[in-house]
C-alpha cells in the first residue's frame, strides 16, 4: 500500500497543470555552448514517468538537431537502485566521454519550505553544484528513498546542463528553476515543462 501511495504522489507531483520558470543561471564564461550528443537524465523514482519525461525531452532536443539519448537506455536498473560513490560517477563520466557525449541535461525535483532562500541559492554560484557527479551524489536518494517526497511543503523542479568536456573545471553551463503547481495532467505538464525549459535555453544561446 505504501508503494502505491508513493507512485500516486509522484504522478501528482509530475502532473501539474501550471509550470512557471522561477529563475535561470548561465555560466558567464560560456557565451554560446553547442552540444552535439546529450544524455537526458530525469531523476524520478517511477520508471514509467521517467521514461515518458526523458523521451519527451530527448525528442525536443532531436527536433533541434541534437543527438539526445535517454539515461534509461544507458543506465541499468541496478545503477539507480542504490547509492553510488564519487568514483563510480567519475567512471560514468569517462564512459560518456568515450562514447562521444559532450553534455548531460539533468532534471530533478527538489523542495524547500522557504522560497526566498531557494531563489537566493540559484543566484549564488559559489554554493551551486557545478559538477554533474556532485549534483547526482547530493540527490541520488530521489531514486530509491520512499520518503523523499514526503519532506517537502513546496515543490520545485530543477534542470541543469552540464558540460562533460575534457579539461573543464566548472561543468555547469546553465540551470533553470521551475515551479510546478495545481496537480492535473501528467502528459500536459511534462509537455509544458519541456517546452518552457527548451525555449528558455534557446533564448540564452544554450
Amino acid at each position: 500500500m505504501k508503494l502505491k501511495l508513493i507512485g500516486i504522489s509522484l504522478l501528482l507531483l509530475m502532473g501539474c497543470s501550471s509550470t512557471k520558470l522561477v529563475s535561470t543561471w548561465k555560466n558567464p564564461d560560456n557565451v554560446i555552448f553547442d552540444a552535439y550528443q546529450v544524455l537526458v537524465v530525469g531523476m524520478i523514482q517511477d520508471d514509467a514517468v521517467r521514461m515518458d519525461f526523458e523521451t519527451k525531452f530527448a525528442n525536443a532536443l532531436r527536433s533541434q538537431g541534437v543527438d539526445a539519448v535517454r539515461s534509461i537506455d544507458l543506465f541499468d536498473v541496478e545503477f539507480t537502485n542504490s547509492q553510488r560513490s564519487e568514483q563510480e560517477l567519475e567512471e560514468v563520466e569517462q564512459q560518456l566521454l568515450d562514447k562521444g557525449f559532450d553534455a548531460i541535461l539533468f532534471t530533478k525535483v527538489v523542495g524547500t519550505e522557504n522560497r526566498r532562500t531557494f531563489k537566493e541559492h540559484i543566484n549564488d554560484v559559489d554554493k551551486m553544484l557545478v559538477r554533474f557527479s556532485t549534483d547526482y551524489l547530493e540527490h541520488q536518494d530521489i531514486y530509491y528513498d520512499p520518503e523523499y517526497y514526503d519532506t517537502f511543503n513546496i515543490y520545485h523542479s530543477e534542470t541543469s546542463l552540464y558540460c562533460i568536456c575534457i579539461g573543464k573545471d566548472i561543468e555547469l553551463i546553465w540551470r533553470g528553476e521551475v515551479d510546478i503547481t495545481e496537480p492535473d495532467n501528467v502528459n500536459k505538464t511534462m509537455d509544458s515543462y519541456v517546452k518552457l525549459v527548451t525555449k528558455s535555453m534557446g533564448k540564452e544561446d544554450v
